[in-house]
């Protein structure tokens, strides 16, 4: 399977610029298609974020201490690759690029030069292995033409140069144990080094690399041997731990400390997302099904690296059954087996810890390099096992015509390479792939469109979706964007536009997809002066009773709740204003995800700022109810200080909201029964329900917050989350459960339906409680 032969360790270096024209002549066309088709990839939502790090650890390295330092350890993205988003911000600085879609297209260019760089380490290492040109040139075309990983690696600065990235570090390790010198190892320990800087799953290399030297120090015939082995894993590790220190200046004032946080941030990512997987909707907090990575990876990677890496795979069972002694020893059938071992392993370690991982498999890319070295292994064998010129043509050929199938199929869904899936994809229902697996269609494409947009309409509002990244744009064009619809990952709802002047109208993508994905593609078009169109929906809500009455009026069309306020002030709309809470209460908690079952309620906050609106000084937001049956909604604002109002409304079916109840016929009701309770209130029991009286309470001591704590009388009763107090909280307002009618005060609470031993409650504020009453239902009820 290996060769030995004619290619010193020098060589790929030395006579890479003249022997090896095939593969300059592939990095050409790609870089030539690259330059045509550059600004036909948008800016991916996290490109912003991992600009900030860049240019935070230069700022830093530059003396802008206390500024940069707070970025570098608060911010989202501060444990993801400063090794490779700080040299993207130093030539975005050397090249004077200041304007957004300018800066966006000149880390594009770099990145892809990147992905570039590690296909040339990958030709590097195949020839290594093998000796072979042509096979290293096969295997560098296949892993340059995965067509999702080709339009990632425009856009995306965290997966794909992890890959190459990855690739570099693996022909490194190779290096160094064919060398088994001081330099080479020290070499492999600052690309691994560099390498779990761009992401923390780098330390599966770094960890192989020492399990290597392990089994070479367990194997050295002589203390001369083990002496090497020991210095030179030493080095190795030492060198990795520096640099990866070195590279991440967020560590630099407490390494101990904040490593394990890097390593739980990214391994549990913060960031809990749904994501479509065979017709299901997943929630990345749950952890991924086993089979989550492999599927993703068996529909989306074209089918002759599959077959040719499983082909590999069978070849080195096949060595490792005729020669066990090499499986442990340093030689190329050893490498060859941890080149296999490393998706198997990542797989694995991803399902035995319940990695929260979600977002198809693009976060574990940097395993294509082991399956494409391990595809080349399987041509290598296909073709020696064929024996003769015509077996070993053929064998090319079809791995040439399965190359050029592949590049079709980029070539027709250009520039929608990320949704690109294979006919092994499952298709069980008509409307395939989008009906059952996450399609991303013009996401990333929709800033450059938007920018044809502003030059076609010079003045007046744009509608925009939620998504679209305005840091592409200068902030006078960021002002025209109004936000016109709500994204609900997990859902994949959207609010249709009603008709309108359309300025742009994207293309209709080349295979089929659902109604959602259609809305999705189409996202781009686009509306002059939206206030038309939020008007539209106010007026429409207005010829209605709303369900709430509070700061924001809020009414309900089937599942769309419209929050409606006039003269709102600017501070609602302000990144760190105040934000809606929505709480829907499911009839059958089954119907909950299984992270919100211990709360028993479905959380769906919203602000103003993004998907919302402020139009004319007016406020007003729309949000979607889930689709299960509902018993009820809690609703409100909040801040950091606390609650700004609040309402609570029951729905009769768990699905039309409960008639409020007659307040005043509620308190003639209660005053015909003796109180269970006298104090600031009297407190009634009608039925299963307390009724609250006061005659002529004021207005700050209706605002005062009521404590309801019931003592169920078997524990067992109570919710799993309520156990551990002993009692159930059913805290509530006057403004949810009451009135003030005339001046006199009234609330209705229902009790829960099983047996209670005893009622405590009273109201409170900010000092303490007020009043207090405490007592046991009358017959033990």
């Amino acid at each position: 399977m290996y060769s030995h032969g004619r290619v010193s360790p020098a060589s790929p270096f030395k006579r890479l610029h003249t022997a090896h024209w095939a593969l300059w002549a592939v990095c050409a066309f790609f870089l030539l298609v690259a330059a045509f088709t550059l600004d036909d990839y948008g800016a991916w939502i996290d490109t912003w974020p991992q600009r900030v790090i860049g240019n935070a650890a230069l700022d830093y390295l530059a003396g802008d201490g206390e500024r940069a330092f707070d970025q570098l350890i608060h911010h989202s993205s501060r444990y993801y690759g400063a090794a490779f988003e700080a040299p993207l911000a130093l030539a975005e600085r050397i090249l004077g690029l200041e304007h957004g879609r300018d800066i966006y297209l000149g880390r594009h260019f770099l990145a892809h030069l990147f992905f570039l760089a590690g296909g040339v380490f990958c030709y590097l290492l195949v020839l290594r292995m093998f000796d072979s040109r042509v096979l290293a040139l096969i295997a560098t075309v296949l892993f340059l033409l995965h067509p999702r990983i080709y339009a990632h690696s425009f856009y995306n600065s965290k997966d794909v140069p992890f890959l190459a990235a990855f690739m570099i570090a693996l022909y490194l390790t190779h290096r160094a144990f064919r060398r088994d010198t001081l330099g080479a190892f020290l070499l492999c320990g600052v690309g691994v080094g560099l390498l779990v800087n761009l992401r923390i799953m780098g330390v599966v290399l770094f960890a192989a690399v020492l399990v290597l030297r392990a089994l070479d120090l367990a194997f050295a015939g002589s203390a001369d041997g083990r002496k090497r082995v020991l210095l030179t894993g030493g080095a190795f590790a030492l060198a990795a731990v520096l640099t990866f220190h070195a590279s991440l200046p967020g560590l630099w004032t407490d390494p101990v400390g904040r490593f394990p946080e890097m390593v739980d941030v990214l391994t549990y990512h913060p960031v809990h997302l749904w994501s479509p997987f065979r017709g299901e909707w997943l929630y990345s907090a749950d952890g991924p099904p086993w089979d989550y990575v492999p599927v993703w990876v068996g529909i989306t990677t074209p089918p002759a690296v599959l077959l040719l890496a499983l082909a590999g795979a069978v070849a080195l069972a096949w060595g490792g059954l005729r020669r066990p002694r090499h499986v442990v020893r340093n030689g190329p059938l050893r490498f060859g087996l941890l080149l296999a071992a490393l998706p198997v392993a990542t797989v694995a370690a991803i399902v035995i810890l319940e990695s929260n991982y979600h977002n198809h498999w693009r976060q574990l890319y940097f395993l294509y390099a082991p399956l494409v070295l391990l595809a080349a292994m399987g041509i290598r064998w296909l073709v020696s096992s064929a024996r003769g010129r015509w077996p070993t043509s053929g064998a090319y050929a079809l791995t040439g015509v399965a190359v050029a199938t592949v590049l079709v199929s980029m070539v027709r869904i250009h520039p929608h390479q990320d949704s690109y899936f294979t006919f092994l994809t499952d298709r069980t229902t008509p409307e395939q792939p989008g009906a059952r697996y996450e399609m991303r269609l013009r996401q990333f494409r929709s800033e450059i469109d938007l920018a044809d947009i502003l030059e076609a309409h010079p003045s007046g509002k744009i509608f925009t979706p939620s998504l679209i990244n305005r840091n592409v744009f200068s902030p006078e064009e960021r002002e025209r964007f109004v936000a016109t619809r709500d994204f609900r990952s997990g859902e994949r709802n959207f609010l249709e536009l009603p008709d309108a002047e359309v300025c742009r109208s994207a293309d209709a993508p080349p295979f089929a997809i659902t109604h959602a994905e259609r809305i999705y593609a189409t996202m781009l078009s686009c509306m002059v002066e939206p206030a038309a169109w939020f008007g539209a929906l106010r007026r429409d809500a207005l010829t209605a009773e709303p369900l709430i009455r509070s700061v924001y009026d809020v009414w309900r069309d089937g599942r769309l709740l419209t929050y409606a306020r006039d003269g709102c002030p600017l501070d609602d709309v302000a990144e760190d204003g105040p934000r809606f809470f929505l709480h829907a209460v499911p009839v059958d908690k089954g119907d909950l995800p299984r992270y919100r079952r211990e709360y028993s309620f479905d959380n769906f906050d919203l602000a103003l700022r993004g998907s919302r609106a402020r139009i004319d000084g007016d406020c007003m937001a729309v949000v979607r109810l889930p689709d299960y049956p509902i018993a009820g909604i809690r609703t409100g604002q909040f801040t950091d200080d606390g609650v700004l109002w609040e309402a609570e409304v029951a729905f009769d079916s768990g699905s039309t909201p409960a008639t409020p109840p007659d307040y005043a016929a509620a308190r003639r009701e209660a005053l015909a029964k003796e109180p269970l309770a006298r104090s600031v209130y009297d407190i009634h029991l009608v039925g299963r329900a307390l009724t609250y009286l006061r005659d002529g309470c004021t207005e700050p001591e209706a605002e005062a917050r009521f404590f309801l704590h019931v003592v169920p009388a078997d524990e067992g009763d109570l919710p799993e989350r309520r156990r551990e107090y002993g009692f159930d909280n059913l805290d509530f307002t006057l403004a949810t459960r009451g009135a003030r009618i005339d001046g006199n005060c009234v609330a209705v609470a229902r009790l829960p339906a099983y047996p209670i031993a005893a009622v405590r409650t009273g109201q409170y504020d900010g000092t303490g409680a007020l009043w207090t009453a405490e007592f046991a239902l009358p017959d033990g009820e």
